[in-house]
């Protein structure tokens, strides 16, 4: 799967860890859901983190359709509940 970073740019992921980022997209809508800006912060790190460090980056001039776009490390919460579809960021 591709995944696109906004702002910093696309990342090759292997499918078998949707459930890993699946679960730290549940805890991202669940501290959006209640206000937890701090918990928003701590948990869109460790989702980008772990998108970083089990994908393999693209090259910047690869423009391969991404298949998840996520926000950048600097999104507000309110920027990402506009990009949250009732699934969340990881559609399961």
């Amino acid at each position: 799967m591709i995944v696109r970073i906004m702002g910093e740019g696309q990342v090759k992921l292997d499918d078998s860890h949707f459930t890993e980022l699946n679960k730290l997209d549940d805890e991202l809508l669940a501290e959006m859901e209640s206000g937890d800006g701090a918990g928003f912060r701590r948990t869109l790190g460790a989702l980008l983190d772990a998108v970083r460090s089990l994908g393999t980056p693209l090259p910047d001039d690869a423009l391969e359709p991404s298949e998840l776009i996520l926000p950048g490390p600097d999104a507000s919460l309110e920027e990402v509940r506009e990009m949250l579809s009732d699934d969340g960021l990881i559609p399961s």
